[in-house]
């Protein structure tokens, strides 16, 4: 039997700890961060050979829906949604699932971030292919889990149970981004898995979980989804959506989920290793690139400029294109010039650089957000 799978691309963040090259209108997913294609292209080609352009649905905002069209003209430009306002990343997969359940409630639905980097691209649909597989078979709900490989305090955890069919496992409890120390309990633990923001799940299960965890918020997206196509749909969108909750689906739906206990959830996960990274910083960036061989010299520099050299410095990252780089004597540091800004830190400290863009935000220098 062929399943009826429509990927959903989560693609309204705003990329603040890219700063300066991320900007509001030029956020991060639609930014060429590794490569010549930009983070949403790549997502879309990954996911192509499961399900034609034109069966895709984008989840974004005003700012970025004129980039993100003439990125994918393959994608029907009516299946490009606009929030009026951000309300993460519950809201936004809840409205994908009543828009879709009034035409294919049994369609199956993955959510998938615009902004994320997978090295093993094959692994990666075999994963997927899994877990549409699952999510089809019943009221299912399917995370996939990321073998982690260190005490990473950035990321959610996984806790899993017992097995379950077809390479699944079950899902206890899932923990938002722990201190070192827990995460060292984690790793140590070996049951844990890095929650990828990768969710898999039908049109119908994930619209009756709306109705039944984020009760008020359900009338306001059913509301949105039944004017969509009559020109009543804008004015609806724009006065529902900000009455909506401002939740991830983590928090609304999936830990609400697990509480009813592993054996009674339908919550599984797919632990599985296909080079993933959620690029959340340049750190991440740079570790990335690191780990797929992008190494500039033999002391792990990486440099995207118009030539460079170093001399006594040690893994440092540089992104100025139009510029030879040299570095003298330094470590671990990011540099990145833009037009207008240059961006100086630690890669230890490069988590903080979206408090730049408060900072700017706060002294008026919206020019430069």
């Amino acid at each position: 039997m062929t399943i009826d799978f429509r990927p959903i691309i989560l693609a309204g963040g705003s990329g603040t700890r890219f700063w300066p090259r991320s900007r509001q209108a030029r956020a991060k997913q639609v930014l060429a961060l590794e490569g010549d294609r930009t983070m949403i292209q790549r997502t879309v080609d990954r996911l192509t050979p499961l399900e034609p352009p034109q069966d895709f649905w984008i989840i974004t905002n005003d700012l970025l829906s004129e980039a993100i069209c003439g990125q994918l003209d393959c994608i029907p430009a009516d299946q490009v949604i606009c929030e009026p306002c951000a309300r993460n990343t519950a809201p936004a997969a809840g409205l994908a699932a009543f828009l879709i359940e009034r035409i294919a409630p049994g369609a199956v639905l993955g959510m998938f971030p615009a902004d994320h980097a997978i090295a093993n691209e094959s692994a990666f649909l075999d994963v997927v292919e899994q877990a549409i597989a699952i999510a089809a078979a019943g009221d299912n709900m399917v995370v996939l889990g990321v073998t982690p490989t260190r005490p990473e305090t950035g990321y959610g955890y996984i806790e899993t149970g017992d097995d379950a069919p077809n390479g699944a496992v079950r899902v206890r409890r899932f923990t938002e981004k722990p201190r070192r120390e827990r995460a060292e309990e984690f790793l140590a633990a070996g049951n844990y898995c890095w929650n990828s923001g990768i969710f898999i799940w039908s049109a119908q299960t994930l619209a009756n979980a709306v109705r039944e965890h984020m009760p008020e918020t359900a009338p306001h997206l059913e509301a949105i989804a039944a004017a969509y196509g009559t020109p009543d749909f804008a004015r609806i969108f724009a006065e529902r959506y900000p009455q909506c909750e401002n939740i991830s689906v983590d928090y609304a739906i999936l830990e609400p989920r697990s509480a009813k206990g592993e054996h009674h959830s339908n919550l599984y996960c797919l632990p599985a290793d296909f080079g993933w990274s959620d690029l959340g910083s340049w750190a991440a960036l740079y570790e990335y690139q690191l780990a797929s061989g992008e190494v500039a010299d033999a002391h792990y520099n990486i440099s995207q400029s118009n030539g460079s050299s170093a001399i006594d410095s040690r893994g440092n990252y540089v992104y100025s294109p139009k510029k030879f780089v040299s570095l003298v004597g330094v470590n671990d540091l990011v540099v990145v010039e833009t037009e207008d800004a240059l961006l100086i830190t630690t890669r230890d400290r490069s988590q903080d650089v979206g408090k730049v863009v408060k900072e700017l935000s706060a002294t008026g220098r919206k020019d430069l957000v």
